[in-house]
């Protein structure tokens, strides 16, 4: 399996288990997180705390833009190239 999907497969856990109660079934990898209600301000500090621990990255203030945490894919992406910077030195 692909990195990549176990990342998106770990990070559409946590969401599903943290922030819908279990019931994921109308969440997609291009779902938007804000704009659905599903994740608020304090929802993305918990989501970057998730990320910080599990994937062994630091996500810097100005990094916490919606642009990286807004749906599945977004966070996705972002968290490769954090991924890639750490492994690329």
């Amino acid at each position: 399996m692909n990195q990549s999907l176990n990342y998106l497969a770990a990070l559409k856990e946590f969401i599903i288990d943290n922030f819908l109660f279990g019931d994921g079934v109308k969440l997609t990898v291009d779902t938007q997180l804000f704009e659905k209600g599903i994740i608020d301000s304090t929802g993305v500090l918990e989501l970057v705390a998730f990320i910080e621990d599990n994937f062994k990255v630091t996500v810097a203030d100005e990094e916490l833009i919606q642009d990286n945490f807004s749906s599945l894919n977004s966070i996705e992406i972002f968290l490769q190239s954090k991924i890639n910077q750490v492994n690329s030195n």
